[in-house]
């Protein structure tokens, strides 16, 4: 049944709200439910940015009962993944302040005038941390690895970097807009257009419905993206290995041909399997190094064919 909302006094802020979905269809009545009085009770302009993300269920047909007035949903034609789904809602909307959040109802809509409090007073980019996650300890796991990542390429020393409840003020939005750079790590990037930065502790739910989106292959691809879009310090990496390893390759030549002359022939052939271990050291070295420097080509080849990250089929408002 769709819900009739009641019209009430504004302030002139405009609030985005921007949701990814993918397959969300048995927890998006709620999802409305608990966010329309939410968004009512605020007393402000507002609407609420819904990306189909290529859903194969019915979250689409449902979505569609709700668009309207307050309520837009973007259509995707296919599925392109979470970050390229906010992304569409970020060119889809034009609020003064954006806040993203999962469909899936972990991040309790509830939270989200603490989030406009702050916005208010100044900051340009508001985190959240999530209390007592109710998430699996593979989940917890990846996720510090994630949060330890992210500290040390950006810089910028936040808890919690992987809660999609967030805060953005439009200027870092469009900043992050303008850069067309997206196949990076959202909350990061942000991180690059301000230092009025903060983030807050919030309540986490069970997952309403349904399974998570993200596979062990998604997040190592996480990884990869948080490491390149920022830091070039694993080519750095290659370069200082490469030359230790030429150090020690030409000193452990050196120590095998006296050691040959001291000890004899004989001595060489029993080292015979060293010198595999050290080759096979070497060539695994190297072929890491080429991956690296494939996943910075990769990137840069995506990037010129100036290809678009998603295209959206049709926006029903």
């Amino acid at each position: 049944m769709v819900m009739r909302m009641k019209h009430t006094t504004v302030t002139a802020i405009k609030i985005s709200v921007v949701i990814p979905v993918y397959n969300e269809g048995q927890g998006l009545c709620e999802l409305f439910e608990r966010l329309v009085p939410v968004m009512e009770g605020l007393k402000r302009n507002y609407e609420i940015v819904m990306v189909d993300d290529g859903s194969t269920d019915n979250s689409l047909e449902i979505m569609l009962r709700f668009a309207g007035e307050r309520i837009k949903v973007v259509e995707l034609t296919r599925n392109y993944g979470q970050h390229a789904a906010v992304f569409a809602g970020f060119k889809n909307s034009d609020g003064d302040i954006i806040i993203t959040m999962d469909a899936d109802l972990q991040n309790p809509p509830e939270e989200i005038p603490r989030i406009i409090e702050l916005m208010e007073q100044g900051y340009e980019v508001v985190g959240t941390i999530r209390k007592a996650r109710k998430d699996s300890l593979f989940r917890k796991a990846s996720s510090k690895l994630v949060n330890e990542f992210a500290r040390r390429i950006t810089g910028v020393n936040l808890k919690d970097w992987g809660c999609m409840l967030r805060g953005y003020s439009r200027a870092v939005v469009n900043y992050m807009i303008h850069s067309e750079e997206y196949s990076t790590f959202i909350p990061a990037l942000a991180t690059s257009f301000t230092k009025e930065v903060t983030e807050i502790e919030v309540e986490h739910a069970e997952r309403l419905a349904g399974e998570s989106k993200y596979s062990l292959t998604k997040l190592i691809a996480l990884q990869f993206d948080l490491i390149t879009a920022f830091s070039d310090f694993p080519l750095k990496v290659m370069l200082y290995m490469g030359f230790l390893m030429a150090f020690l390759g030409i000193s452990l030549g050196i120590f095998l041909m006296i050691a040959r002359l001291y000890f004899g022939a004989e001595w060489a052939v029993s080292g015979v399997f060293t010198l595999f271990a050290v080759l096979f050291f070497l060539v695994g070295a190297q072929f890491l190094a080429f991956g690296l420097m494939g996943e910075y080509v990769g990137r840069i080849y995506r990037q010129v064919k100036k290809r678009p990250p998603f295209t959206v089929r049709k926006i029903h408002a």
